[in-house]
């Protein structure tokens, strides 16, 4: 209860931000995804993202994810704030909450990040503590803090294209592991000034906490975003 809290209260700090503020900048974006993984075989996703500035320095994000595992029912959202208080120093802080459940099984997980975040053009970094929250079949609630951390690198970067590679263990709709790291190629396609092309592959590996990393899938990303 007091995570769902902790969601509809951040939800409710989103709405309120788009609503009642001079809102400097909107984002919305869906995606198309597409995983075959030896765990779960061929399952995909579609999800839709919206962001909004009600001023320069803060961004409200959120997110739902609707798709499947195997033929399990798979619900992932998130929402997030992230403040940028120092306006030549490219350093942010954010606040994450994500839910992951598989229905069918009775499943759910929350995740609570707060993040700091060193941003440029070309590399960044973003380091913080997962807090986790699991419960199995309504049993009682399991507790886990993991450290996530994720790191980028733009080979390309200018007003028509950004080619991202990535590396971390915690993004849009999922906190993993620390041991859990995907290898991320993301491209952008900068159409007009408001639309964007997105696509991108990833690998799924597990095991590198241990020394026994496993690639054990690929994933598909594709979709667009329209900014105003």
């Amino acid at each position: 209860m007091v995570l769902r809290a902790i969601f509809a209260s951040m939800l409710l700090i989103f709405l309120r931000g788009a609503g009642a503020m001079d809102i400097t900048g909107k984002e919305l974006e869906a995606h198309l995804r597409g995983e075959y993984s030896r765990g779960f075989g061929y399952c995909g996703d579609f999800s839709v993202i919206g962001a909004v500035k009600p001023i320069e320095s803060v961004t409200l994000r959120g997110g739902l994810s609707a798709g499947s595992l195997s033929d399990v029912s798979n619900i992932k959202a998130f929402s997030s704030v992230r403040a940028a208080p120092f306006s030549k120093l490219p350093l942010t802080f954010s606040l994450i909450y994500d839910y992951d459940g598989l229905l069918d099984y009775d499943v759910h997980t929350h995740s609570i990040l707060p993040v700091v975040s060193y941003n440029t053009a070309r590399v960044g970094i973003s380091y913080g503590p997962n807090f986790r929250f699991t419960s199995f079949f309504g049993e009682s609630v399991q507790f886990e803090p993991i450290n996530s951390i994720s790191v980028y690198f733009n080979a390309i970067n200018n007003e028509k294209r950004r080619l991202e590679a990535v590396i971390g263990n915690f993004g849009d709709f999922y906190a993993k592991n620390m041991g859990a790291y995907s290898l991320k190629l993301n491209y952008a396609a900068f159409i007009t000034v408001n639309w964007t092309l997105i696509g991108g592959i990833e690998l799924l590996q597990s095991g590198s906490d241990v020394l026994s990393a496993n690639f054990y899938g690929t994933a598909f990303r594709g979709g667009a975003k329209y900014s105003w």
